[in-house]
Order: structure tokens, then sequence, then C-alpha cells
């Protein structure tokens, strides 16, 4: 900027007006820049030609430099209308989303207790459904922390093996965000795994211990849950609701479980593919 070139020193006055008060103050700071121009710089000099060009491309800069300034303002007005409407949606669909959630958990609750009422008398039958239901409850409410996306493989075998002493047990695998569908299935195959464990299986004995790896190629992920220092297993009894829900849970996901009852324990392989969150 040279103050002794015509009008240059009103140019950051139009800029900041323009940018501060909006392209009205930015059209009347450059008009009286202009006159200021043409009556501080010019003085009483005879006007020529050259300054009248000079006034002009002043002029004619000075519009493009609003028109440009009163662009931009638009666009971050816009901006920020939808990223207030944004925040308002996400409010309300988190307001919405817990309802949901909260409703889910009542009617859970509704049918743990018509159910109970109706297999009193079935106490097996009811041991049975009601640790499964109790499991589902849990998952749905680590899942809800997550904001129902779903939730990391560890806090899940967290959930299923806490009750147990952690030093039984080995989590071995990289941090895996399972969606919430495969979470729910999953979920389910470990509840019945640590329910056999603690029944029959390493959790009962005291010298018991369990190993779940995981990997994942490409989009398929691969879990082994192995038994070691368990009791001998003498004979296999036959296919059970647990068993036909290991074998059945994972087809939704192109997937398959595979059980092998070893002298050292339960073997179990799941693969499944990973469906986009």
């Amino acid at each position: 900027m040279r103050p002794d070139v015509f009008f240059t020193p009103y140019f950051p006055a139009v800029f900041f007006a323009a940018a501060f008060g909006g392209f009205r103050v930015g059209i009347v700071t450059a008009l009286v820049g202009g006159a200021l121009g043409v009556s501080v710089q010019f003085n009483d000099a005879p006007a020529d030609s050259a300054r009248f060009v000079l006034l002009i491309i002043y002029l004619t800069v000075c519009a493009i430099t609003i028109w440009g300034i009163e662009h931009y303002r638009s666009i971050a007005s816009q901006q920020r209308q939808i990223a207030r409407r944004l925040i308002e949606e996400e409010v309300y669909r988190k307001l919405v989303v817990d309802e949901l959630q909260h409703r889910l958990k009542n009617k859970l609750s509704t049918i743990h207790a018509v159910l109970h009422q109706v297999l009193h008398d079935q106490p097996k039958v009811w041991a049975s459904i009601d640790q499964r239901i109790r499991a589902l409850s849990a998952t749905d409410d680590l899942i809800a922390r997550v904001d129902g996306s779903g939730c990391d493989i560890k806090d899940l075998l967290l959930l299923e093996l806490g009750p147990y002493d952690h030093v039984r047990f080995t989590l071995n695998g990289n941090p895996l965000f399972l969606p919430a569908k495969l979470a729910v299935s999953l979920a389910l195959i470990f509840h019945e795994l640590a329910t056999n464990a603690g029944k029959y299986g390493a959790f009962s004995s005291p010298r018991g211990l369990l190993q779940v790896s995981w990997s994942v190629s490409d989009d398929r992920l691969t879990i082994s849950w192995d038994e070691t220092e368990g009791p001998s297993i003498e004979t296999i009894g036959q296919a059970g609701f647990g068993t036909k829900l290991l074998k059945s849970a994972l087809r939704p996901f192109d997937g398959k479980t595979e059980i092998a009852f070893l002298r050292t324990g339960i073997h179990c392989t799941m693969q499944c593919r990973i469906p986009e969150a």
C-alpha cells in the first residue's frame, strides 16, 4: 500500500467495512473513500483522464471486493444455519433414541416378568431362558452406551466373562468395533460358551483357563475360543437349544460356528462377515 498512489489507503477500510458491516456499509465506505481521494489527493490540480481512470479502477476493485466478501458472508451464514439445524436434529434424535431404548427396556422387563410367571413351575426351562434374556439386556445396555451403533468386541467379552475371575481368561486381538446386529448375535454366542464353561468347562475347574483370540482379514472376522485345564469330557449329550443357537446365530452374516470337544477342553471357531456399520 503506497499512500502516494491514489485511493490505495482506502482499500483496507472498504475490505473491513464490508467484512464486518455488510455490503451496504462497504458501499458507503467505498463512496466516502472515493470522495476523500478526489478531494484530498487530487487537491486543486486540474482533473485529467488518467485520474478519472484511477477513480473508475478504484470503484471497480471496491465493487469486486464487496461482492466477494458478501458472497463469502452468505456462504458462512448458510453454514451456520445448517450447523444449527444439525445440532437441533441431533438433540431431537438423541431424545427419540433414549425414549425408544427406555421403551425397549420396559418391554424386555415385561417379557421377562410374563415368562417368569408362565414358567414358574418349570424351573429348568426358566433358568435357561432367564440367563439369555439377561444377557440380551446387558448387551443392549452396552450398545446404548455407545449411541446405539455397536460396541467393541473386547468390551462385549468383558461383559460376558466379567463375573468370572479375570486371571482365568486372556483376550488377544486388536480393537474391533462391531455393528449392533453382529454384536447382539456374538453376545448370545459368548453367553452360551461362558455359561457352558462355568457349568462343565474350564471355569468349573480350579485350574481351568480360557483364551479368546480374534483377527480380521478383509471383511471376515475369525474368533477362536480355547479352553484348557478343564474337566475331561467323557460323553457328549444330545444337542440342545444352546448348541443349535451357536451353530445358527452367525448365518445372517454369512458365517458359521465349529465346535470341537478336545481332551484339553472345548475349542470353538467362529467366522463371519462384518457388515458395514
